[in-house]
């Protein structure tokens, strides 16, 4: 069963990636200014509360961009709800959010670090997760550089803020996130102490 769910759950990212392949880079950039403020103008968020969204998958921004404004939508009961996104998100057309998707992947990530003091541990959970407790290796989805997998929906996590990271894992493990596919995310966050949940967050960031 959970082969099954596993290869809907690659059907529906390829289908989600092909659609956002549909953005034009030049519009993207034109409706990109009231992004500037947060992610900064090429998507590399300067505030660390916020992410960097240069360089990522353009099926996974533009996923993102379409569940916040669901949720919104929703009242919360789908999609994914933020106040401040669901915001922005509310007056963009579909073809809004595939020219922001194509312009923000079309950019370059700038580069972070990961504090020595972590390497081990980051290192052994990332490349090995805990078969004792269920918890798999994150680089089954987001591969050894922490790249992602575009065409499954997997998102890169290298180079990310630490303190966005760990907001989300936070978000994931108490259920205030939900629009992972599959739950997977929620699965193996739940897993994670406080101190994982750190030291992963901290990896990931400088994750070459």
């Amino acid at each position: 069963m959970r082969n099954i769910a596993l290869s809907l759950t690659m059907l529906f990212g390829l289908i989600g990636s092909a659609q956002a392949t549909d953005g034009d880079v030049e519009a993207g950039k034109t409706k990109s200014a009231t992004c500037a403020a947060c992610h900064g103008p090429d998507g590399n968020a300067t505030i660390a509360m916020y992410p960097k969204i240069a360089g990522q998958h353009a099926g996974y921004i533009y996923k993102q961009l379409k569940e916040f404004k669901l949720a919104m939508e929703t009242g919360g009961k789908e999609g994914r709800m933020n106040a401040v996104m669901g915001g922005m998100v509310m007056p963009l057309s579909d073809q809004d959010m595939k020219d922001l998707s194509a312009y923000f992947a079309s950019q370059t990530m700038t580069a972070g670090s990961t504090p020595e003091d972590v390497i081990p541990a980051g290192q052994a959970l990332y490349r090995g997760g805990d078969m004792e407790r269920g918890i798999p290796a994150c680089q089954a989805c987001h591969g050894p550089r922490g790249v992602g997998q575009s065409l499954a929906g997997f998102p890169k996590v290298s180079f990310q803020h630490p303190e966005y990271i760990k907001s989300q894992l936070e978000l994931f493990r108490s259920g205030e996130r939900a629009n992972d596919m599959n739950g997977m995310m929620q699965d193996i966050a739940v897993k994670l102490t406080d101190k994982e949940i750190d030291i992963i967050s901290k990896y990931m960031a400088g994750l070459h």
